[in-house]
C-alpha cells in the first residue's frame, strides 16, 4: 500500500515550529537555518493547499488549519517514538519536560532526582517549576505535578500522595504546645492561610488576631522565614522532613493536620498512549511517593 505523505522533514519542521512558535528556536533545535526551517514549512504548506502559521512579526501562530494538524502529527510522531523505543531501546537523548509546584521541586523531588538521572542518562531532565498550575502551556509539558482538588479541566489525574501538614518553627524556639503559639508570629501560606485557623480550633483555642503575621507565596519561602527565626508556619509534612533531619527547623509540637487537598500526576486527556520516557518517570515516581 502506498501511503499519500508528505515529506517526514517537512513534518518534522513544522512540528517543531510550532511547538516553539519560532523557526528560529525550531532551526536551533533541529541544526537547520532558519530559512531551512521555513522553507520546509512553506513546501508543506503548498502541498497541503492551507498556511499553517500566521507570520506575526515577533512569533509564529498556528492557523485553524495549522491547529487541527498538530494534533495527528504529534500523535504519530510519538506512536513511532514509542515503537522505536519499545523495540530497540532509547535512541540517543530524550527531553523530558517536567512542571511541579516550586516547593515540591526544590523540598520534595530535587533531592530525589539524582537517582532517577543516573538511571536513566539518557533522559535529559527540563524542570519547570512553578507557583500556579497554569504558568506554562500544557502542550509544551510531559509531566504535569498540581497540587489540589485532583480535577482539572482538559487532562486525567492520578493520585501521587497525599501528608499531613505539620506546625513548624525555629530551632531554638520554646514553643512546646499551642498555647504557646498565640504569643507568636505567624507565617501564612497563600491558599493556605486557614491551616492555622483549624490548628486553634482543633484545640480549643482562639486564634490571635493582633499579632504581626506575614504571607508568602510558597512553602519553601515559609520554611526559609522560619530557620531565619522570624516566626512559625504549617507546611506539608513532607516539605518540613529534610529540613527537620538537619536541624534547621523544628517541630512545634507534636501534632498533624490531614488535608484534602493532594499531590497529582496530570495526563492530557486527549494522550491515549503514554511516551516511554514519560512511563518511566510515572512509575519511578510513584515509587518514591510510596514513602511520602
Amino acid at each position: 500500500m502506498a501511503y499519500r505523505l508528505p515529506s517526514m522533514v517537512w513534518l518534522r519542521a513544522f512540528e517543531a515550529a510550532a511547538r516553539h512558535a519560532s523557526f528560529t528556536a525550531a532551526a536551533a533545535e533541529l541544526g537547520l537555518t532558519q530559512a531551512a526551517v521555513s522553507h520546509q514549512v512553506r513546501s508543506l504548506e503548498a502541498q497541503l493547499g492551507y498556511p499553517l502559521f500566521e507570520r506575526l512579526p515577533r512569533r509564529l501562530k498556528l492557523t485553524e488549519m495549522g491547529r487541527a494538524y498538530l494534533t495527528p502529527v504529534r500523535k504519530a510522531f510519538d506512536e513511532l517514538s514509542a515503537s522505536t523505543a519499545g523495540l530497540f531501546g532509547p535512541v540517543g537523548e530524550t527531553a523530558l519536560h517536567l512542571r511541579v509546584p516550586v516547593s515540591l521541586a526544590v523540598l520534595w523531588l530535587a533531592p530525589r532526582l539524582p537517582q532517577f538521572c543516573q538511571a536513566y542518562p539518557d533522559i535529559r531532565i527540563r524542570l519547570h517549576s512553578a507557583i500556579w498550575g497554569d504558568a506554562l502551556p500544557a502542550d509544551r509539558v510531559d509531566i504535569d505535578i498540581r497540587y489540589g482538588h485532583g480535577s482539572w479541566a482538559g487532562f486525567r489525574s492520578e493520585l501521587l500522595f497525599r501528608v499531613p501538614s505539620v506546625p513548624v518553627s525555629p530551632i531554638h524556639s520554646s514553643v512546646a504546645r499551642p498555647a504557646d503559639i498565640q504569643a507568636e508570629n505567624l507565617i501564612l501560606i497563600m491558599g493556605l492561610e486557614d491551616d492555622w485557623l483549624h490548628l486553634f480550633q482543633r484545640t480549643g483555642l482562639e486564634m490571635p488576631v493582633h499579632r504581626q503575621h506575614v504571607t508568602v507565596d510558597t512553602s519553601m519561602a515559609a520554611l526559609e522565614l522560619v530557620e531565619a527565626g522570624m516566626g512559625h508556619t504549617i507546611v506539608l509534612r513532607c516539605y518540613a522532613e529534610r529540613l527537620i533531619a538537619a536541624k534547621r527547623v523544628r517541630p512545634s509540637f507534636d501534632m498533624e493536620l490531614p488535608q484534602e487537598n493532594a499531590h497529582y500526576f496530570l495526563f492530557r486527556e486527549d494522550d491515549k498512549a503514554l511516551k516511554p520516557e514519560v512511563r518511566l518517570f510515572r512509575d519511578w515516581i510513584m515509587d518514591q511517593a510510596a514513602d511520602a
